[in-house]
């Protein structure tokens, strides 16, 4: 055809033009090179409080030389806590994570982090590195550990805790500071209250399931928020979150004062339960009990899984608090936790 292209060069044209798009796209054939770690074909991995959970982490072809690096992204920390590295054959462990940690070694591709007798404060964010000094590569992965939110004030009452007493009161309770990820999973499982409470990453909010004029308006039900706040200044209450026990929780009854509930336990081989037991003990073994009991903290509560009248006088399951009458008082019986 006079003055147009022919068939071959329309060709030639059309390859140039393809492959000039594809590399302004990022195509990733337009930037060969060695790819190691295999995608993970699940993200997050679910375990619970004493099992023994595995990362995994696998490489389609080893490098000439390389290392692998496992570490723990700590929220809110902006850094990272190193756990293991291995170099195919032999690995150091590092931290207090590292003497549970190890590696799987199903195979000789396999760089899996496999870590026993999980505890809460195993949940998290971590990455496995490859390095081998051209093409570092990394996948992230977490552990997610099933688990009950619980709000916690002390005796005093409500917005006494700046972040790190928060953060200590969960601990004493058996638990440790919920994620945002966690109070969202707990308010759609109906967790509703109105204190504002610390989260792990530093934020304060406080779900709410049935919007109400005192508790933030009468808006759209969700998670309330104050924002990223002052870790030493500010005070708020604690959210707190535990998972399954490796003992079991247990009623004692009777007319009891404080001192009284922990001579009871203790003839029975066990300790008064912490508000943490109690929760979990609710969440995990089903423990439906109608009497107010003693806990560590000098609290009184109760756990309902079945609503009925005269007992706590609200129609959704939940552990029912009576606050902090005075240690003296005889009238209550205690929930006692001995270990397996």
């Amino acid at each position: 055809m006079p003055g147009g292209l022919t068939l071959p060069t329309l060709c030639c044209f059309l390859l140039w033009a393809f492959t000039i798009f594809h590399k302004g796209q990022g195509d990733p054939a337009s930037h060969p090179g060695p790819h190691y770690l295999l995608p993970p074909i699940h993200e997050v991995i679910h375990s619970h409080r004493g099992a023994t959970a595995t990362l995994p982490c696998v490489l389609g072809t080893t490098p000439p030389s390389y290392k692998v690096r496992w570490s723990k992204v700590e929220p809110g920390e902006l850094q990272e806590t190193l756990i293991l590295v291995t170099n195919g054959l032999h690995a150091r462990g590092y931290g207090p994570l590292g003497g549970r940690a190890r590696m799987r070694r199903g195979h000789r591709l396999d760089a899996s982090l496999v870590i026993a007798g999980v505890r809460l404060e195993d949940e998290g964010r971590y990455r496995c590195e490859l390095i081998n000094g051209i093409e570092d590569e990394s996948v992230a992965l977490t552990l997610s550990l099933e688990g009950v939110v619980f709000p916690y004030q002390p005796s005093r009452g409500r917005y006494q805790f700046n972040y790190y007493e928060a953060k200590q009161a969960c601990e004493e309770q058996d638990g440790r500071l919920a994620t945002y990820s966690q109070l969202y999973q707990a308010w759609t499982e109906g967790l509703d209250w109105c204190n504002a409470g610390w989260l792990l990453e530093g934020s304060v909010r406080y779900p709410v399931l049935t919007a109400r004029a005192p508790c933030g308006g009468r808006g759209r039900p969700g998670i309330r928020s104050y924002g990223p706040r002052d870790r030493m200044r500010d005070r708020y209450d604690a959210f707190c979150f535990t998972s399954a026990l490796a003992g079991q929780v247990f009623f004692v009854p009777g007319r009891l004062t404080l001192s009284e509930a922990h001579a009871a336990c203790r003839r029975r081989g066990a300790v008064v339960a912490k508000v943490g037991h109690l929760y979990a003990a609710w969440k995990f073994s089903g423990l439906d009990q109608c009497d107010g009991g003693w806990l560590a903290d000098g609290s009184v509560r109760f756990p309902i899984i079945t609503p009925r009248p005269r007992c706590g006088g609200l129609p959704d399951p939940g552990v029912r608090s009576f606050g902090f009458p005075r240690p003296q008082q005889a009238a209550y019986g205690t929930y006692c936790y001995a270990e397996n």
